[in-house]
C-alpha cells in the first residue's frame, strides 16, 4: 500500500447554530434529561427543525415527567445557541412532542436477566482513529476546522462580536509534506452575520483576529486562499434558513473524513446503543495506542450484534506506523479492557448526563472534564497496553 506524504486534505465543520447542530444539541439534552433523573434510561430522540418549527420524536424507558418538559428544554436549548430573529426564535416557535415508549422487541434483545448477560443495543461497526498531528491526536484538519468556529461562537457569545450570528460553517484545506501539516493551502468560512449591510470583505476584517488565533503560527501564508462569506450576505441563518435534522453531520462528528466510519450516529443514543458508546471506546482504544507509542496513526473497528454482548470482531491498522503489529495491538486492546457495552459503559461512566456538551464542535479531541464529560479522551491505558504488548 503506498504511503503518501505530500498531498492536500481538507475537513469541515460546522457551529452550534447549524440547523443540523440545533438538532443534536436539542436530541441530546433530552437524553441528558432522562439520564440525570435515572441512569439506566433508555432514550433514542430525533429531532427536526425548519422555519419557526421543531419537532421531537423517538423511543424512550425512563421517568414519565422528563416528557413533560421536553418542549422547556426544546425552547431552553434554541435560546442558548442564540436564536431570537425572525422566522426561528425560541419563545415563539412550535413543539411537536412525539416521544413515545421503548419498543419491547429491541428491549427484550438489550436487557439482562435470566443469565443472559446484557446484549448491544443494535448491530453494527464502529470505527476509533487516532494520530500523532496534534496534542490531541487528532487529524489537524477537522481539528482546527473546529476550532476556528469555537473561537467565533465564543467572540460572539462574550459579547466581543455582537454583529455574528449562531449559524456557521468551515473548511479548512491543510497541505502536508513529509506527511506532516504544514500550511493552510485554503480556508473557507461562511458565517451568519446580524447586520445586512455587511460585505464579504467587512465579515473577513471581523472574522480573520480570531482565525489567526487558533491556527499554528506560519501555516496562513501569502500562498493560502480565504474564502469568507464567498455568496456573499449571509444573514437569514440556522432553520429558518435551510431544515436541520439529528444526525446528519457524522463526519464533522468524528475525524473529517480522515478514517472510516461505520455510518452509526451519535446524538439522542443512550450509551446501550453501540452506535456511540462502542465509537467512543474505538477511540479512547486508539488513542491510548497511539499515546503508549505504539503507533503513529491507528484506527480500531469493533463491530457488534443486537443482543449479542462480545464484539463479533476487533480490527486494527496502524498504517505501517506501529512498533508492534496490527495484531498484536488487536490482542492487547481486548486483554486492557472489557468491551461489552456494560463493560464499555462502567469503563468510561457513560451512564451520565454528560452528552449535550458533545453536540457540537466534535465527539473527539475534546478535554475530559470534572463531571465524566468526554472520559473516551483519556490517556489511562497507556501502561497496561505496554504490558500488554
Amino acid at each position: 500500500m503506498e504511503i503518501r506524504e505530500d498531498y492536500t486534505f481538507a475537513s469541515e465543520s460546522v457551529s452550534e447554530g447549524h440547523p443540523d447542530k440545533v438538532c443534536d444539541r436539542i436530541s441530546d439534552a433530552v437524553l441528558d434529561a432522562f439520564l440525570a433523573e435515572d441512569p439506566e434510561s433508555r432514550v433514542a430522540c430525533e429531532t427536526f427543525a425548519t422555519t419557526d418549527r421543531v419537532v421531537v420524536g423517538g423511543e424512550v424507558r425512563g421517568p414519565g415527567d422528563v416528557l413533560a418538559r421536553v418542549e422547556e428544554i426544546v425552547r431552553d436549548c434554541v435560546r442558548d445557541i442564540g436564536y431570537e430573529q425572525k422566522g426561528f426564535h425560541w419563545a415563539t416557535l412550535q413543539v411537536h412532542n412525539y416521544i413515545h415508549g421503548q419498543s419491547e422487541h429491541i428491549a427484550q434483545g438489550v436487557d439482562a436477566g435470566d443469565g443472559k448477560e446484557e446484549g448491544a443495543g443494535d448491530q453494527g461497526i464502529m470505527f476509533g482513529y487516532a494520530v500523532a498531528e496534534t496534542p490531541e491526536l487528532m487529524p489537524a484538519p477537522i481539528h482546527y476546522a473546529h476550532a476556528m468556529l469555537r473561537r467565533l461562537s465564543e467572540a460572539r457569545r462574550s459579547g466581543a462580536e455582537p454583529r455574528l450570528g449562531p449559524d456557521a460553517k468551515s473548511q479548512l484545506s491543510l497541505r502536508y509534506a513529509g506527511g506532516k501539516p504544514v500550511e493552510v493551502a485554503s480556508l473557507v468560512l461562511s458565517t451568519q452575520h446580524l447586520d445586512e449591510y455587511m460585505t464579504s470583505a467587512d465579515v473577513r476584517e471581523m472574522v480573520e483576529p480570531y482565525i489567526r488565533e487558533v491556527l499554528p503560527e506560519g501555516w496562513l501564508t501569502a500562498n493560502t486562499a480565504w474564502h469568507v462569506n464567498p455568496t456573499g450576505r449571509f444573514v437569514i441563518g440556522g432553520p429558518d434558513g435551510d431544515a436541520g435534522l439529528t444526525g446528519r453531520k457524522i463526519i464533522v462528528d468524528t475525524y473529517g473524513g480522515a478514517a472510516p466510519h461505520g455510518g452509526g450516529a451519535f446524538s439522542g443514543k443512550d450509551p446501550t446503543k453501540v452506535d456511540r458508546s462502542a465509537a467512543y471506546a474505538a477511540r479512547y482504544l486508539a488513542k491510548n495506542v497511539v499515546a503508549a507509542g505504539l503507533a503513529h496513526r491507528c484506527v480500531i473497528q469493533l463491530s457488534y450484534a443486537i443482543g449479542v454482548a462480545r464484539p463479533l470482531s476487533i480490527y486494527a491498522d496502524t498504517y505501517e506506523t506501529g512498533a508492534v503489529s496490527s495484531a498484536t495491538i488487536e490482542k492487547a486492546v481486548a486483554r486492557v479492557m472489557d468491551l461489552s457495552p456494560k463493560g464499555i459503559r462502567t469503563h468510561l461512566g457513560l451512564n451520565k448526563s454528560i452528552y449535550e456538551r458533545t453536540s457540537a464542535y466534535g465527539h473527539f479531541g475534546r478535554v475530559p472534564d470534572d463531571e465524566g464529560g468526554f472520559s473516551w479522551e483519556r490517556t489511562d491505558l497507556v501502561e497496561a497496553l505496554k504490558a500488554a504488548v
